[in-house]
This record gives C-alpha cells, structure tokens and sequence, in this order.
C-alpha cells in the first residue's frame, strides 16, 4: 500500500446513478479518506450517442448529495486533467499509433451486421462468442477494396494464446485464459476509443493506484492487463467488489424497483442512511453494527471486508434505517426537508405558522420512515381534511366507544384541556383501559386507527379542534353517514 493512494470513480453519463455505481463511488471515497489518499473524478463520455450532459449533471448532484466529494475532476482541475475522456482524444490516439509501430493492433473493416451474423452462428453452435479474426491477416488489396466501398476500420487489439493473471485485493488469485477473449476493438471506427483502451490510458496518466469497481468488470480487467503490458505501464492494483442484487439474487435492475439515487432521494431517503446501507451493504467491517456515522465509516473501511458474495438490496432495511435517522434529526432542520414533501401533499407551507408546522413535525417524526410519508400523515392535522377511514368506521359502531367518545365529550366542554387528565377522567368514568380506551379516542380526534401519539395530537390540535371533530363523529353515529366535516 503506497502511502496515499489515488483512486477514481467513472462513471459514463448515458442515464442516471444506479445505487450500484453509487456504492462503487462511496467504496472508492472511504478507502481514499481512509488512507489519505486522492478520489478523483472522471467523466467517461466516450459514447457520443448516449451521453448526455443531463445526465453528467445529474450523476454530480446526486453524489454531491451523498455528500461524496472529489479531489480532482471537471470542476476541480489538477494536473492530470482534463477529466473528461472526450478532451482527451489526442492522448488516446497517440497511443494507438504506438500500438500500430509495434505490430499490435491491426484494422477491422467487418460490417456491425456481419459481426452480428458471426456472433449468431457461434451461439447456435453453442460456443462462446469471441471475434474469429477475419481481418487479422487481411491483405493489403482487401483492405484497400474495403476504403474504396467507404469502410472506416476500426482497430482491434492482437490477442496472443496465453493466460492473463492478476491479483485481485479481494477475489485473490483471478486467471483468464486468452482462447477465450477473442481480438477485441481498442477504437471504433468513427475514430473514438473504446472503453478498455480509453481507461487504461488515463488511470496510467492520472497515476492510479488502485482501481475498485464491480466484479462484472472482471473481464474487462482481463483486456486492460493485456494493454497496461502492450503500452509497457505498471498496471494499478485491482479490487472487484461483489453487485447488489435483487431477492431473485439477479443484478439489481428496475424491475426491481427504485434503483437511482435521484429515485430515492425523490421518496424521501436521507442521504446519511442511504451511504450507511450501501457501505454496510454484504460487508462485514461493522461487526453487526447497523448506525454507522459517515467518521467510523472512514475509519473502519476495508476493502478485504466488504464481501465477495452478491449483496441482496433489502428495501425494508434501508427504510428502517431511514426511520432511525429521521428521529435523531433536528426537529427544525427535518420541517426543512419535509416542506417540499409537504407541498407535494397539496399544502402551501408559506401559508402556515412554521412553528406551528415544526410541532407537527416532531409529531409525526417516530411514525414516518421516509420522508414522503409526511403525505399520510399531514392530513390528520387539519380539520377541512377531517374524515373517517373505511377501516376506522366499524369502531364507532360499537357501544362503548361511543361511551368513551362522550366522555371525552364531556371532559373537553369542561374546560379541562391537560391530556393525562382527560384520559384518566375517561377511564375512570367509562372503566376502559389500553387499546379499548385509546383506538375509539384516536378515531374520533383523527379517523384513522393509526397515526402519532395522542399526547402530542392534543396540543397541536387544540381545544376547539378537538371538540369539533367529536361533535362531528357524535353526529356521524346517529345519522351513520361517515364522511368528512
């Protein structure tokens, strides 16, 4: 381990980023924090087709919003820029043509339709697919055929026989035998360089140390050993840490459900439990802790612990998570962040007293698990959106519960107002005690069976609140008509 380590997180901008890229940058962040070391970023825009600069930005906030920042990239200029492969194209084809003096490479004139015709026919042979070299030893009359019908080569790498090794800091000892891999195209032919070449140039020239990324580039590692020895670089020390998966142990995908950061940032999740389940995330460096805050996170990080077996994505888990973080936050800084949410439910915030909306907030904070839940519970504070719930319905059919619902009647138009006093006096008028005394009270004051703690309804809705909404149910019970105020 060199002393302070350089490492890169690089993401192509053809859509938005996947938890699963997320949790590459977040690795490659702690063990760079870790060790003191350099997080870069890289823009891989090569895919002029795809790429977007929607997405570049998208990909940036969303890691700006897990709080994942870089030491060098497009916005932060060092001296290996620039960070964006498409402004480094002079690079790249300086060293194809380092590739091409040494016999290396040689150009491709195959049609996409006739590569595809091959790779047909080897499935329905039932071999693995891998270009058959129909253009390594083209002659030179072909070739000039080839330009003459407008062809445009690509350049495809020399593939010796042989096995290509390498070690990989957590799957060991990893071996491709190269009958397997077929020649493989370093520059497409409209001139751009394909992915495996494009990396192996810039992590030599942006000095990287270690490249971490996912197992499903274990083969591309393979290519890449082959080129760092080609172009006689030191090939960076490499480390494939297991994917996410879905239940179906599958590569977690949409139909899976949310899979973007913007996603889940959209239904509510913090930003502090989303990087605490994704660090966590088939590792075992927390030693069954769950609340990782993001300093012991640094601190405990290790790449020989985060896990070679497939990680499953538990939704369940993230938003238990969630909740906890929500509880612990701030009161005032949570009304922040549920205003947006609140608004989304249909309520103009300017228009209501924030002190009176941050008591909701604390209201309501144990029972929400993500923020947009704010939506099922806001209504309960406000009388115009007073209704009893099918569910709640059946309880006010019941005798008792209106006996309890009169009392409290009562001991409200009293002029008592203290919540402990109230329900003592209704206990002991009507003898009911636990949930036979509390559901028929929750259902009157909200007309759900569920919701925050009947201590903290009772100040925020007020006296005059409280006993509208029961003249309201009493009234209901008579004419059973359940419907809003």
């Amino acid at each position: 381990m060199q002393e302070r380590p350089r490492v890169r997180f690089a993401p192509s901008p053809t859509g938005n980023l996947h938890i699963g890229n997320a949790r590459t940058a977040l690795y490659n962040w702690l063990f760079a924090r870790h060790y003191g070391g350099t997080f870069v970023l890289r823009i891989e825009d090569t895919d002029r087709e795809r790429t977007s600069t929607h997405f570049e930005r998208e990909i940036i906030k969303g890691l700006k919003w897990l709080s994942i920042d870089w030491d060098e990239g497009p916005d932060r200029i060092g001296k290996y820029g620039p960070y964006r492969q498409f402004e480094r194209l002079e690079l790249y084809d300086s060293y194809l043509k380092k590739l091409i003096a040494a016999n290396r490479v040689y150009p491709c004139y195959c049609s996409d339709d006739e590569l595809e015709r091959e790779r047909q026919a080897q499935i329905l042979r039932k071999v693995p697919p891998r270009y058959s070299g129909t253009c390594r030893n083209l002659s030179r009359d072909k070739a000039i055929a080839f330009e003459n019908e407008g062809r445009k080569p690509a350049w495809r790498f020399k593939v010796e026989k042989g096995v290509v090794q390498f070690k990989d800091l957590i799957r060991r000892e990893m071996k491709f035998n190269t009958d397997a891999i077929g020649d493989f195209i370093i520059v497409r032919s409209n001139g751009i360089p394909a992915y495996n070449f494009a990396a192996v140039v810039d992590d030599h020239h942006m000095e990287m140390s270690h490249v971490i990324r996912g197992e499903d580039h274990l083969s591309n590692t393979a290519l890449q050993i082959l080129l760092y020895e080609s172009l006689g670089f030191d090939p960076p020390l490499f480390a494939h840490h297991s994917l996410i998966l879905g239940k179906d142990r599958t590569k977690l995908s949409k139909r899976h459900g949310s899979v973007s950061v913007h996603e889940f940032r959209d239904r509510g999740i913090l930003p502090e439990a989303l990087s605490n389940y994704l660090s966590l995330l088939g590792s075992s460096f927390a030693k069954k802790k769950e609340v990782f805050p993001r300093e012991e996170m640094i601190r405990q990080f290790s790449l020989e612990k985060t896990g070679r077996g497939g990680a499953i994505f538990d939704e369940k888990k993230l938003k238990w998570l969630n909740g906890i973080y929500i509880r612990n936050y701030n009161t005032d800084k949570l009304l922040d962040i549920l205003m947006p949410f609140i608004s989304r439910a249909g309520y103009d915030c300017r228009s209501i007293d924030k002190k009176w909306l941050s008591r909701v907030a604390e209201a309501v904070k144990d029972n929400i698990s993500i923020l947009s839940d704010i939506g099922d519970y806001i209504d309960i504070f406000f009388d115009d959106h007073f209704e009893v719930s099918e569910k709640a319905a059946p309880i006010l059919e019941k005798e008792e519960s209106i006996e309890i619902i009169n009392s409290l009647s009562r001991m409200l138009k009293s002029g008592i107002s203290d919540y402990e006093t109230i329900i003592g006096a209704v206990s002991k008028e009507t003898g009911a005690r636990g949930r036979a005394l509390f559901m028929p009270i929750r259902v009157a004051l909200t007309g759900k069976t569920w919701g925050p703690e009947l201590d903290k309804l009772f100040p925020i809705l007020g006296r005059e609140s409280l006993i509208k909404r029961i003249d309201h149910v009493l009234k209901l019970t008579k004419t059973g008509d359940v419907g809003p105020m």
